[in-house]
């Protein structure tokens, strides 16, 4: 049982090459990255001869005893890592960067995504002797580059890559150079930055503005960028794929404030939101937001439609995780601790209610209730995405149809189950126009937990595919 309906993030590197307090500065990175993973965080520092790392389990704050754990590492280049499981259980062995030593010295790595065809690669190399420490994708590819019998750590990062396929935006450290690569399809963002004369990565561009970095570019899909003393060096590797960049990246998972696949997330949300209007509008006196991912997407709808926009929710933002209880009283609770309607707006007035996406269903259910518990006249449900209906292979955790609500409910048995008076999802046509309109030429879009149309089968998963279809 999910703890609420909310859809869990993936993950969130950061890498800093050419700065004598390479530590501290990972530490401000992964503390803006902190909504792509809140279950553990590390980060591995070099000075040039030795690689040393710290791994912890909760937030960045928690992991690093309030910075205090930062002071221990030092050197002018670092990788680091937030992490939310994916694939694997959610223990500090788990937790990233992977530090190995092997035939070239230390190596360290953080990966963002998913790999798709690990399993077959697993259970070959344990026959041939590999041993593994965790239960984590991210660790094949260690094997593998040591495996590899290229001249240099670039062809042999390359080399390993080749062999697995799915979604990574990966970042390595070794005692020389700091290299970050994106998969042929770009389906995780990755970011190139600069600060003064030190070179920064990351998976979006809010870790560059905590500390005054300035946005340079985005790594392309497939290419493998190389940070050392001689400055940045950039290879394609790979051969060329279909793009394919994770379109909930705009929904949902980039900060509003954040540039992910080259363009700003906040002016996507607000399109969408003008979009869901042209194709669902309804009579109502205001439009609000379930805080805070859907609210750009709320002011759009507000002013498409012409609705005024209210704050109708407020988050208590010192919730912290939610804890499980099966019994359905304390689930209520668990809402009611995270949300709060605001009375005298809701009161006797007919509501738009604009969320990002549905999951299950459970939060959102319980939203509508507390909406009308405060007085509104009716409630209008509005999600800026289509319906969730696919599990998805790439990093996001909805990885069976079983969770997702849309997958096996029609919308308007949705919208009895919410209590809503009208429910609306915005098309897959419309998302992917918007898309096409106003992001970058030349990306290209997944929409697999939407259409199903998946970019790259995954092998792990393909007899459950067959099964659930």
């Amino acid at each position: 049982m999910w703890e609420d309906d909310e859809i869990r993030e993936e993950c969130g590197v950061f890498g800093v090459y050419g700065d004598p307090a390479a530590a501290r500065l990972t530490f401000l990175g992964l503390y803006a990255l902190q909504h792509r993973g809140q279950e553990s965080s590390g980060m591995a520092v070099s000075d040039g001869h030795h690689i040393a790392s710290h791994r912890a389990m909760g937030l960045v704050s928690e992991a690093y005893d309030h910075g205090e754990r930062v002071n221990d590492l030092e050197g002018h280049m670092a990788i680091g890592h937030n992490r939310y499981s994916t694939t694997g259980t959610s223990n500090v062995d788990n937790a990233q960067p992977f530090m190995v030593n092997f035939k070239r010295g230390q190596l360290a790595t953080a990966h963002n995504g998913n790999f798709t065809n690990t399993g077959a690669l697993h259970l070959s190399m344990e026959e041939t002797g590999s041993i593994f420490r965790t239960s984590s994708d991210s660790e094949i590819v260690l094997h593998l580059i040591a495996r590899s019998n290229e001249s240099d750590l670039p062809g042999m990062i390359a080399d390993a890559l080749r062999q697995v396929e799915g979604a990574y935006s990966i970042v390595f450290l070794s005692d020389s150079q700091l290299i970050g690569v994106r998969d042929p399809r770009g389906f995780r963002p990755l970011c190139l930055g600069r600060l003064g004369d030190a070179h920064v990565l990351a998976s979006e561009t809010c870790a560059f503005d905590i500390m005054k970095a300035e946005y340079v570019r985005e790594v392309k899909p497939g290419e493998m960028v190389v940070i050392d003393e001689e400055g940045i060096r950039s290879f394609f590797p790979f051969e060329e794929a279909e793009p394919a960049a994770c379109i909930f990246e705009y929904i949902y998972f980039a900060r509003p404030d954040s540039k992910v696949f080259g363009e700003n997330s906040d002016k996507f949300r607000r399109r969408f939101g003008r979009q869901l209007a042209e194709e669902h509008p309804v009579d109502a006196d205001i439009v609000i937001a379930v805080p805070d991912s859907a609210t750009t997407a709320a002011l759009g709808y507000s002013e498409q439609s012409g609705i005024r926009f209210e704050i109708g929710l407020i988050r208590n933002h010192y919730v912290g995780r939610s804890f499980i209880d099966p019994d359905q009283s304390m689930r209520e609770f668990t809402v009611r601790l995270k949300y709060n309607p605001v009375q005298g707006v809701l009161r006797n007035r007919r509501v738009v209610l604009v969320d990002d996406s549905i999951v299950r269903g459970t939060t959102l259910n319980q939203l509508v209730r507390l909406i009308r518990g405060a007085g509104a006249s009716e409630v209008h449900v509005r999600i800026s995405s289509p319906p969730i209906r696919h599990p998805c292979y790439y990093g996001i955790d909805m990885q069976s149809r079983g969770e997702l609500i849309a997958s096996q409910t029609r919308v308007e048995e949705i919208r009895q189950y919410l209590g809503a008076d009208s429910l609306g999802y915005l098309s897959i046509e419309g998302m992917v126009k918007t898309g096409k309109e106003y992001g970058k030429p030349g990306v290209g879009y997944c929409t697999a937990c939407f259409s199903g149309d998946y970019p790259v089968i995954p092998e792990d998963s393909l007899n459950k595919l067959m099964l659930e279809s």
